[in-house]
């Protein structure tokens, strides 16, 4: 359950979070882990928070507590165990923490171990969002002349991991065209299943 940067600091991070925002990260966590959501969007926790932790450090506890909560999962641990083995890591933890780890895993490990035993039979990316614009190409590869209409789009896709990744890509206007085609064919063959 090592993450980069090391336990002790993201521990040291932990103890540095509002108890009701670490309450919710964890909560956030444990529903993606359940299946009940699609990942689990760092900005989304820390909108509204009065917290001065940089991007990176938050990514490091989520990183660190959705590792160790996956693998609690897993490893069927009770909520007694797995405080334990979160102890026996760092010395660094606050008992408040502690609290809601066991608080939360006590309702919602027995979830977490049925969904991840669900789920390690199917391991794919999932799409959470697709944004697209058109623009003019002013300089390109593809297209044959400046002045060319084009689309641009955004893809954000929940990795099996749960973080969100962005994808983008550039498509001429038939080339779009074409992904739409597929897109409504896809739907319609999705329909009948």
């Amino acid at each position: 359950m090592n993450v980069k940067g090391g336990t002790n600091e993201v521990v040291g991070n932990i103890g540095g979070l509002p108890l009701e925002l670490f309450t919710g990260t964890c909560q956030h966590i444990l529903s993606y882990l359940q299946g009940l959501t699609r990942g689990v969007d760092s900005s989304e926790i820390s909108n509204g928070s009065a917290v001065n932790l940089d991007e990176h450090a938050l990514q490091s506890i989520i990183r660190f507590l959705m590792l160790t909560f996956r693998s609690a999962g897993k490893r069927n641990l009770s909520a007694d165990d797995l405080v334990s083995k979160l102890e026996e890591g760092c010395s660094k933890w606050p008992k408040a923490s502690l609290q809601v780890v066991h608080k939360l895993w006590t309702k919602q490990g027995p979830l977490v171990h049925t969904q991840q035993e669900a789920q390690a039979m199917l391991s794919i990316g999932q799409l959470v969002d697709m944004q697209w614009k058109l623009g003019m190409a002013v300089s390109c590869d593809t297209c044959r002349s400046l002045n060319s209409p084009f689309v641009s789009v955004l893809l954000k896709i929940a990795e099996p991991s749960g973080q969100i990744s962005q994808k983008s890509f550039e498509m001429t206007i038939p080339q779009f065209q074409n992904f739409h085609r597929q897109f409504k064919e896809m739907a319609a063959v999705l329909e009948t299943v």
